[in-house]
């Protein structure tokens, strides 16, 4: 099982494509991702003003007790959510079990498809862990009530399947439109925005991207780096996104070249656009 450590403070630094994981010294939050089952990512994160410690979605009980025991952290104070699906909530009932003091917080729009879950959340409401704050934001498309956790002042983001490294989750119940408002949502973001989903999908991301956006170098950039670094073993998340908003086809459909690469030269209806390229990855 791999690790990793990241520590982040708001960031004012030029965006660079080719960086795709990234890395900051700060005072303010620690975040730990591990993997989980076949190719999840959970995370936990730590206040360090108060050593308050929480999870983002609880994909294997084992895994997250590995990473919380590997840094001696306490037990988690809280689980946020962001959608129902087994792979971010199959773990619940075993953490309940040994943490019953545990907070699940989960999207309100999603209740009766999470267990145990004591505080239903919507758009613009905020969770703290410790003293750091994060903002819900409600991001239909991937499920009905997917929900994302900003931690504007940290200038970090945990998306669940909602956006990927050069890619995007499919769309099981929302629509193409509902899709491509939840992903702008997080495209108004700063670029240095660190973006954590819950997948190790670059790759693959990455190789069909090339087939819809094929004049793009700053993507061809990025693909040779990213098939360096699994070649290496190494994870691919977090991204930026500044990364996304150049390299990621789904963030892109106001672009010719990915117009170009489904057929739409020239449209305006960018939601449109976006269900052409999501469409396409599912044929491809």
């Amino acid at each position: 099982m791999r690790t990793g450590m990241r520590h982040f403070a708001p960031r004012r630094s030029s965006m660079n494509v080719a960086r795709v994981s990234c890395s900051n010294a700060s005072s303010f939050v620690d975040i730990a991702r591990f993997a989980a089952l076949s190719d999840n990512y959970g995370f936990a994160l730590r206040c360090r003003h108060t050593g308050e410690v929480a999870i983002v979605d609880a994909p294997e009980f084992g895994a997250i007790e590995r990473a919380l025991e590997t840094r001696a952290w306490p037990p988690p104070r809280r689980a946020l959510v962001t959608h129902w699906h087994r792979d971010h909530v199959g773990a619940i009932e075993e953490l309940r079990e040994k943490y019953p003091e545990m907070e699940v917080v989960a999207p309100r729009k999603e209740r009766g498809k999470i267990p145990f879950v004591d505080r239903f959340v919507s758009d613009g409401d905020v969770v703290r862990v410790g003293a750091r704050e994060a903002r819900v934001v409600e991001t239909p498309g991937h499920t009905a009530g997917s929900v994302c956790y900003h931690f504007v002042d940290d200038e970090v983001i945990f998306v669940g399947d909602t956006l990927f490294a050069a890619g995007c989750g499919k769309l099981f119940e929302g629509t193409p439109r509902e899709m491509w408002d939840s992903i702008s949502k997080i495209l108004a973001m700063p670029d240095a925005t660190e973006v954590y989903c819950a997948h190790e999908y670059t790759e693959s991301n990455l190789r069909f991207a090339l087939s819809v956006d094929v004049d793009n170098e700053a993507l061809r950039e990025r693909a040779k780096v990213v098939k360096e670094m699994r070649a290496r073993g190494e994870p691919t998340v977090p991204t930026t996104v500044g990364v996304e908003r150049e390299t990621n086809p789904f963030c892109r459909p106001m672009s010719r070249s990915v117009q170009r690469g489904v057929g739409m030269e020239g449209s305006t209806d960018l939601a449109a656009v976006f269900g052409a390229v999501r469409r396409a990855k599912d044929k491809f």
